[in-house]
């Protein structure tokens, strides 16, 4: 049985100077182990993942392409929960994806920590080596619309309205239609589940796409984003420094503290239509 997002358990509740034991939901927070195998090659780990279980596969393909190991579509060949013996019991804490072509997965290309000290202007140098700056797009986004988004997406949170433990990460249309919602233990791997979701839908560049965060805004959500070709990023909190210095580089529009009627606008103003 597949790994359920949503663990019930029991906790003591401290109510009105009463304790009382109750039923609870907390998010499911287990490892995802991400292996690339290509042609004639051992199957490789790139990463393990604490994550929340679901969308395991576009997880592990968005994050693969965040990463640079894979670069579209044509690279894949298979992707698949890791065989088992016969009798032994399938834990879906294993992803491989196999590819058309050998990979090289060492050096690891950026980091989902922010305590590990490399250096920012390197983690910029090497995204610019194999991600071109975003070209100008045919439509602005309009202020009105932008300002509706964290809503919108609060609205998709499911599990968040279960558990209230959860990132989330949902992509809109200009429209503001929502187009996909998911929620995430660690809102890197939200992003890199609709990243995912678009490379095995096979409609990368998200050009004309708005990615809208639950929460703070750091360099690797941007890196992210100029990877799958996203021009506009909406956050309900704040961005990192490295966060604004990449998405000016990279021609991304982020706007931070978007909570209506006031938003902060830090990279690429001309994305917006600020009289819509």
């Amino acid at each position: 049985m597949i790994r359920r997002a949503v663990t019930e358990r029991r906790v003591l509740a401290l109510r009105d100077g009463r304790a009382v034991e109750l039923p609870d939901r907390l998010v499911t927070e287990e490892p995802l182990e991400i292996r690339v195998h290509g042609p004639n090659q051992p199957g490789q780990t790139v990463t393990t993942t604490m994550r929340t279980p679901g969308h395991d596969f576009e997880l592990a393909v968005g994050f693969l392409l965040s990463e640079g190991v894979i670069s579209g579509y044509d690279d894949l060949r298979e992707v698949k929960y890791c065989e088992l013996p016969d009798g032994a019991e399938q834990q879906f804490n294993i992803v491989t994806v196999r590819t058309a072509a050998p990979v090289d997965v060492t050096p690891r290309l950026t980091t989902t920590s922010a305590s590990c000290g490399i250096c920012g202007t390197a983690q910029v140098a090497v995204l610019e080596s194999r991600v071109h700056p975003l070209s100008e797009c045919d439509r602005s986004l309009s202020k009105s619309v932008l300002m509706r988004l964290p809503e919108r997406l609060r609205e998709g949170q499911s599990l968040f309205d279960k558990t209230g433990g959860l990132h989330a990460a949902g992509l809109f249309d200009f429209d503001g239609n929502l187009l996909a919602v998911r929620e995430d233990v660690g809102r890197h791997n939200a992003v890199d589940k609709l990243v995912g979701l678009a490379l095995l839908e096979q409609s990368l560049p998200l050009s004309e796409r708005v990615l809208v965060l639950s929460g703070r805004v750091g360099y690797e959500l941007v890196q992210k984003a100029a990877v799958a070709g996203i021009p506009v990023i909406a956050a309900v909190s704040a961005p990192s420094s490295l966060a604004v210095t990449t998405a000016e580089r990279f021609g991304v529009c982020l706007a931070g503290f978007v909570r209506p009627p006031t938003a902060n606008v830090y990279s690429h103003p001309e994305r917006l239509d600020l009289d819509g």
